[in-house]
């Protein structure tokens, strides 16, 4: 496999208040986070200062789950909050060089669309926009948008394949040099630098152009978020970045290798993909105080919520098992399957009872939790890095903007002290700061042939 460079990059991950289920509930925690800009102007400057990559809000076009009352308890199942492209470009105009990213889902979006909005934000932010691709997970998505039921994973996955393709396709609608804006010659745009795409494939009829100019980045980094096998052979054909769950070293490495060891077959260097699994971490200057704030969240969960969360994560209707009784076996989902196997494997290992299970997932849902001090967190976080478990983190707060101000205070200087993480950012756009080349504008294969 090819050299890398040494140094790891960091996403932070921002869930309205916090990450935990119960986050929100929290002293520390900003309660009104999802509708409160000057919370997140507040965490994007924190970020930014601590030399993160990228901020990263995740999203979902429906209410996670059926159980009002267990909604009316939770403030992480996109309930309440913001829609993640408006906030981003708010936040472009406070802020100068992390990267924004976001989610939008292949399945209930049009490409025009995504390349569009996308587009739109790398212009806005000079460069600085991420799209995260996502199949969506949960079925209640197909409700919002005239659908009776959700399309099946692999129908969702082969969607999803020709969809980044339209969008890519769509970036390309201009030269970089397009639009000359020649006042004394009349021209605006040279017209054999536009490119119509013309696709007709079998689930997208597109003929562009876009009508946005080629973006300061060629083309917004892309982030995919599937672990699933469908998942990964989409991130390695065409990630830049994958926003992933491993719970052990084991398994994070084995994923880094499985993945980045597909490349090759599409024609791509291994280092031009970043993995950044997710990780939850609570940090104390010791290990008690450490223990003591994550026990603190933990008696704050609800028994509604943290049922209802397994549920979700699961895809399976649980109503019929008391708390205490262990996990069943589950028929497979058609929403995340990665996610779900990830749950019932950590169940089957440790022998957890339903009750256990919510609990242990309640922070980071599946995710990597590491309590402790800056030390013994920086540990962690080095060794995953050195196995070539990971390229670098998605830092998940268990509270904003207290979790994420701790680990910017605490941690930060001791990855930087290792010489682990910048402590100046390299570049003014997401792509330099990832260490990744700009895209060549390519015809579209269409257009090139009349």
């Amino acid at each position: 496999m090819a050299s890398r460079p040494d140094r790891m990059h960091l996403g932070a991950f921002l869930y309205p208040g916090g990450h935990h289920v119960a986050a929100w509930r929290h002293p520390s925690a900003q309660a009104d986070a999802g509708i409160n800009p000057a919370h997140y102007q507040q965490i994007a400057r924190t970020a930014e200062a601590a030399k993160f990559d990228l901020i990263f809000l995740a999203d979902g076009v429906a209410i996670r789950g059926e159980d009002v009352d267990a909604l009316s308890r939770t403030a992480i199942r996109y309930v309440g909050q913001f829609e993640p492209l408006t906030l981003l470009s708010h936040l472009a105009a406070v802020t100068e060089r992390i990267g924004l990213v976001a989610t939008a889902s292949t399945t209930y979006n049009e490409p025009f669309h995504v390349a569009r909005k996308f587009a739109s934000l790398d212009h806005l932010s000079a460069g600085r926009a991420g799209w995260n691709l996502v199949t969506s997970a949960d079925p209640r998505e197909a409700w919002n948008f005239s659908r009776e039921s959700h399309l099946a994973h692999a129908h969702r996955y082969a969607r999803a394949e020709e969809f980044v393709d339209v969008v890519r396709g769509l970036w390309d609608s201009y030269a970089d040099d397009a639009f000359v804006r020649d006042r004394e010659s009349g021209r605006f745009f040279e017209p054999d630098r536009l490119h119509l795409l013309a696709h007709e494939g079998a689930h997208f009829s597109v003929r562009g152009p876009l009508n946005v100019p080629r973006a300061p980045q060629g083309h917004p980094v892309v982030v995919q978020a599937g672990s699933s096998e469908a998942g990964k052979a989409l991130a390695a054909r065409t990630a830049e970045i994958i926003f992933t769950a491993q719970a052990t070293l084991e398994d994070a490495v084995a994923f880094y290798a499985d993945v980045k060891g597909r490349m090759a077959r599409h024609g791509r260097d291994p280092d031009h993909l970043k993995i950044m699994p997710g990780a939850f971490p609570v940090v104390g200057r010791t290990e008690g105080e450490a223990q003591d704030r994550y026990d603190a969240l933990q008696a704050l969960i609800h028994p509604v919520v943290g049922r209802s969360l397994l549920e979700q994560l699961t895809g399976a209707d649980l109503s019929a098992y008391p708390d205490d009784a262990a996990v069943p076996d589950l028929p497979e989902t058609e929403g995340g399957k990665s996610r779900q196997d990830l749950i019932l494997r950590l169940a089957r290992r440790d022998g957890l009872t339903i009750r256990d299970l919510y609990l242990r997932i309640a922070g980071a849902r599946g995710h990597w939790t590491l309590v402790g001090t800056p030390s013994r967190i920086a540990d962690a976080l080095q060794e995953r890095f050195e196995a070539r478990g990971a390229d670098g983190f998605n830092i998940m707060p268990p509270t904003l903007p207290g979790g994420l101000d701790d680990f910017v205070a605490l941690v930060i200087p001791e990855l930087q002290r290792r010489g682990l993480f910048r402590t100046e950012y390299e570049g003014a756009t997401l792509r330099e700061n990832l260490g990744l080349a700009r895209p060549a504008h390519r015809v579209p294969r269409q257009a090139a042939a009349r």
